[in-house]
């Protein structure tokens, strides 16, 4: 005994000092508080014992009360009670070693629970601790490729035959027992719990109670209902307690949560121990062998017990003492387990778009209308308080009301819940809202959305009349244009101008005025953008005459169908008249005199 504890623990067969010791050694290795049993072994330590004469429904509890293995983890030396508890990882330990799909399938589950419902705080090792009491991890990771049990994990008949009795409930869909209900899968859920709670975390289009990932994340759901904390010792009690009404089981688990938070390591699929001893093992009347669903592994022989001195008979005192007198021991009381409620989440089955599916709007406004969904149950009912997550996909710079592109909005009591407002950007094109349901994997309802230019059906010069300029020079004169759509002032249009030489051909001219670009380059096509006033300006200087006289136009054009033309006159500079001579200048002015016409004579 000195390298290890190796009593296996039977119920109604193990004796409570043994139980007591061993979880103590456990507690002494930072390991989570375990409640031991009284040392008389009676009262609470069992769901069912041996004088029972009424087997509880099973009605409350995830695996029904069925049968679970018992066995504790190998302790050795330096976790005895009082030593160090600055402990190497384990690591060798077969019983430290789980199936790698298997733990998958943990690690997966915490990280989702963790991301839905942080408040409860779902270790992996407590389903880790949870199917290696009911499942030995999957009977050793005996699974396929996709993670499901093979051949299928099934329990006793839930026949009331010393357990409890529950009638089918599946028609034998899960369990293959129209009859009386069994246990299913690696986490050995009864059919009318899986109906419930029942996942399809592998993302294969079923849930499957006999697939580690479904059943795993199906386990987490189930132990952190009831707004759950784990953290605190008395959730985690109620949590083991609500999956398997005994105080043995839920001193067993919490043993192998300390097992396996003190290290682990990940073995192949299919090469796991299996633990040996199950509860119904001794004393448990006629109930039937569940090793004909579950295999078992060759039982290791066990150390013998030390003897245990014999309490002296009261005849048998010595004469002068006195016998201390006997104090009783009440037995634990095993805290009642409240029926864990169902998430709302839980309970869809569809998510059915109710109002705006195709969304629009234009560049720099808000949509007229938000995304709506419902949540619905398998009857078609509402359910309030699901959690609906609102994302924008796709290549947009449209976002949600405070610039965000995701938002989760609950269902209320109609079961309904609107995307907050969306506002689009500047970029135009087709893009997606998506809604889906939080922490489950039903098909998404999707929403189209387009963003489209904003537009003008009606452009109108403030001052009709026509720019002129000579050739070589710019226009100087201011010209407005009021865009307006609907009547209404229409700011921020994206209006072309392009300059042409016919208001029939819209073709750009080759020559003749032209806007100065940015970079001083010559170009006869820009696109301006009215102001907030509705207003598009043309500051002068930005129109250049060019080389070439002749009437040219602008001819502007708005989306929504607004345009019009501005008129422009090129004229080439004046040039005087070689007939004519200027007027002479009087002398002494300190201008030149004007040079003789040619004929005439000087004067005198």
């Amino acid at each position: 005994m000195a390298a290890n504890i190796g009593h296996r623990l039977r119920k109604g067969a193990t004796s409570g000092v043994v139980m007591a010791a061993a979880v103590a050694a456990l507690a002494a290795s930072q390991a989570p508080e375990a409640i031991p049993p009284a040392a008389d072994n009676t009262g609470g330590d069992h769901a069912i014992g041996a004088g029972d004469t009424a087997p509880p429904s099973g009605d409350h509890s995830a695996t029904g009360d069925t049968p679970y293995y018992t066995d504790l983890p190998t302790l050795t030396t330096p976790n005895k009670p009082g030593a160090s508890t600055n402990l190497p990882v384990i690591a060798g330990p077969a019983e430290a070693g789980i199936p790698a799909s298997v733990y998958s399938a943990y690690k997966r589950a915490e990280l989702s629970i963790r991301s839905t419902d942080p408040g409860c705080n779902l270790p992996w090792q407590l389903l880790a601790g949870i199917g290696k009491v009911e499942s030995g991890q999957a009977r050793g990771g005996k699974v396929d490729a996709n993670g499901t049990a093979s051949p299928a994990i099934l329990g006793p008949a839930l026949n009331g035959n010393g357990f409890a009795n529950i009638t089918d409930t599946d028609g034998g869909a899960y369990d293959g027992d129209k009859i009386h209900d069994r246990a299913v899968g690696p986490m050995q859920f009864i059919p009318s719990t899986w109906a419930t709670w029942g996942q399809d975390a592998n993302s294969d289009g079923k849930k499957d109670p006999n697939n580690i990932y479904d059943a795993a994340q199906a386990a987490g759901l189930y132990l952190c209902a009831n707004d759950r904390d784990l953290a605190l010792k008395a959730d985690l009690d109620q949590a083991i307690l609500s999956y398997n009404r005994s105080r043995e089981y839920l001193n067993t688990v919490l043993s192998w949560v300390a097992f396996y938070e003190r290290g682990t390591h990940q073995v192949p699929d299919g090469t796991g121990v299996l633990p040996v001893d199950r509860s119904d093992n001794g004393g448990r009347g006629n109930r039937p062998d569940p090793a004909t669903t579950l295999p078992s592994v060759p039982k290791t022989p066990t150390p013998s017990p030390k003897p245990v001195t014999p309490t002296p008979k009261p005849s048998e005192t010595r004469p002068g003492t006195v016998k201390p007198p006997t104090v009783p021991t009440k037995p634990p009381v095993t805290p009642p387990v409240t029926p864990p409620s169902v998430p709302p989440a839980a309970k869809v089955t569809q998510l059915a778009i109710v109002a705006n599916q195709k969304l629009t709007a234009t560049t720099g406004s808000a949509f007229t209308g938000a995304p709506r969904v419902a949540a619905l149950d398998a009857a078609g009912k509402p359910v309030a308080g699901v959690s609906i997550r609102f994302e924008i996909t796709g290549t947009t710079d449209t976002r949600f009301a405070g610039g965000g592109t995701t938002a989760t909005v609950p269902t209320g009591a109609t079961g309904l819940a609107s995307s907050p407002a969306l506002r689009a950007g500047e970029k135009t094109g087709s893009f997606t809202v998506r809604a889906t349901v939080v922490g489950r994997t039903l098909a998404a309802a999707d929403f189209a959305a387009t963003v489209t230019e904003r537009q003008a059906d009606t452009l109108t010069r403030l001052d009709g009349a026509a720019l002129s300029a000579t050739t070589g020079t710019s226009f100087t004169q201011q010209v407005q244009v009021k865009a307006t759509d609907k009547g209404a002032l229409a700011p921020g249009v994206l209006v072309t101008a392009v300059i042409v030489t016919s208001k029939d051909d819209p073709k750009a001219a080759t020559e003749g005025p032209s806007f100065k670009g940015a970079d001083g380059t010559q170009v006869r096509t820009v696109t301006l953008k009215t102001g907030t006033n509705g207003l598009l300006t043309f500051a002068s200087g930005d129109l250049l005459a060019g080389d070439k006289a002749g009437t040219f136009y602008i001819q502007l054009t708005a989306p929504g169908g607004g345009t019009t033309f501005v008129d422009l006159t090129v004229t080439a500079p004046a040039t005087p008249d070689p007939g004519t001579t200027p007027e002479p200048t009087p002398s002494g002015s300190g201008t030149p005199e004007a040079t003789p016409s040619p004929g005439s004579s000087p004067s005198a």
